[in-house]
């Protein structure tokens, strides 16, 4: 999806319960919530780097539900919930820590992320005590502190190396991606290019949706046919206009392959364990089995949007009662909430046939960019960062034709310097021809998503008419 500079949402609406379940909801300013949450989740006799870790870790959750669009995609009129079974806790009109209000006074602007990478981070955390998860620990992290652990080492120390703090994000007004008005054939401009990029990296892992290209930012037939085959599948009127439940549809599908990458790097590890069945698995078990099953669960809510996912904490509570359940419905299984062998069986095969869809994706192309080296690219300078900066913008140039190819030579010319300024003007960024840190990771993510969108298979038809004389894989 076109890349969009990072900000922190100037207020957050937040439904007084879990998702499903009527209730009010309430708007308030993002700084005021993560004040609430942080009073409502950890103590304020903590040390303070533990405090710190907390905070960052609850502004991120939170951050990456907005980013996500994670309700709205869904039909939700809200953007976070207060249940703890699937967001973090929000008492509504509760007292403020002062310690705590100060902390986060200077620290709401600021949010966690994979480097190479710009939105937040959905960093899971749990107490530790009681539950436990593949996250962040709150008691734990206050042993660390205790230990002389600083705040970015607790968080490396729960989430892993490859993170970083990003500080100073502007805040403004929240801004929810559908425009507000149809989109079709005839159509052109950026968020004609947003829905090309999506279809074409959803197409990935549905093969019946075809390629579109070019990704030129005009609403074409090509695009008309892609829109209409992604409704069909997903039971939409398939008219091929993008409305809001098109958009959101594909906003929902989108994100969830992009965090399906995630979520089965995780499962390498999870998975290093027999998938035989297990005998049943119930509600109050805990254990390996039933992290097993939680991953399962998580990767099939990708692709069945009535299956909700659950923590991954290896305690089969009321979250993971109802997913098993709405797993049970769509498999057409006796919803009896239990994990017996035909919906282990079940569970197994839709996970499998997902992994191996998207198995070959990963398979025929490098996805791994180099993250922001900390210094601005300009005309003049030389080096590595340089020459996979070429790398990149030549193969994104093969989709937006007004980017020059240039020389990978690790030297900023003249001729790179444009190729950057026809990316800004393309992709809405400030155009002086260099490249700062936003700069940077817009090109490494259109980068990646012009790898995935070229890959076509062997069922697919690839978005380009064949003419004699044409050489390449098709």
């Amino acid at each position: 999806m076109i890349t969009t500079t990072p900000y922190i949402p100037e207020y957050i609406t937040v439904h007084l319960a879990a998702p499903t379940v009527a209730a009010a909801n309430v708007t308030v300013a993002f700084v005021d919530y993560i004040k609430n949450v942080a009073s409502s989740e950890v103590y304020p006799t903590w040390e303070q780097s533990a405090l710190r870790a907390n905070i960052y870790a609850q502004i991120s959750y939170a951050l990456n539900r907005v980013y996500t669009e994670f309700y709205p995609s869904r039909g939700y009129d809200f953007d976070i919930t207060n249940s703890t079974a699937v967001d973090q806790k929000f008492i509504y009109g509760r007292n403020i820590f002062e310690n705590i209000s100060t902390l986060v006074d200077s620290m709401f602007n600021s949010y966690i992320r994979r480097i190479g990478n710009i939105e937040p981070l959905a960093a899971k955390y749990c107490n530790g005590t009681t539950t436990t998860c593949n996250g962040l620990s709150q008691w734990g992290s206050q042993e660390l502190a205790k230990q002389g652990y600083n705040s970015i080492e607790i968080l490396r120390y729960y989430y892993g190396d490859n993170i970083e703090i990003v500080s100073d994000v502007p805040v403004r007004s929240l801004r929810r991606s559908y425009p507000g008005y149809l989109i079709s054939r005839g159509s052109t401009g950026n968020l004609v290019k947003v829905i090309q990029t999506e279809l074409n990296r959803i197409a990935q892992d549905y093969p019946a949706i075809p390629k579109v290209s070019p990704v030129d930012g005009i609403f074409g037939s090509n695009t008309e046919n892609a829109v209409k085959a992604f409704q069909q599948i997903f039971n939409l009127t398939p008219d091929g206009i993008v409305g809001e439940a098109t958009w959101y549809k594909m906003v929902a599908m989108y994100t969830g392959i992009m965090r399906l990458a995630e979520l089965n790097s995780e499962g390498q590890k999870l998975l290093g364990v027999s998938l035989q069945y297990p005998d049943a698995i119930k509600f109050g078990d805990e254990g390996e089995k039933v992290i097993v099953t939680q991953y399962l669960l998580n990767v099939i809510s990708m692709y069945y949007s009535s299956v909700p996912p659950v923590m991954i904490d290896g305690t089969f509570g009321n979250s993971m009662l109802i997913s098993v359940k709405a797993a049970q419905r769509v498999f057409g299984l006796p919803e009896t909430g239990v994990v017996n062998d035909a919906t282990w069986n079940a569970l197994y095969g839709a996970f499998e046939g997902i992994r191996m869809a998207n198995a070959a994706t990963r398979e025929n192309f490098q996805t791994v960019t180099r993250p922001w080296g900390g210094e601005v690219l300009q005309e003049g300078s030389t080096g590595e960062d340089v020459r996979e900066l070429q790398k990149y913008l030549n193969v994104v140039g093969r989709e937006y034709k007004r980017i020059p190819r240039v020389a990978v030579m690790g030297l900023y010319g003249r001729r790179t310097q444009n190729a950057v300024s026809e990316f800004q003007k393309l992709f809405d960024l400030p155009v002086n021809g260099k490249v700062d840190e936003i700069t940077w990771d817009a090109i490494t993510n259109a980068y990646r998503d012009i790898l995935a969108m070229s890959n076509v298979l062997s069922n697919q038809w690839g978005g380009e008419t064949l003419k004699i004389g044409d050489i390449d894989n098709a």
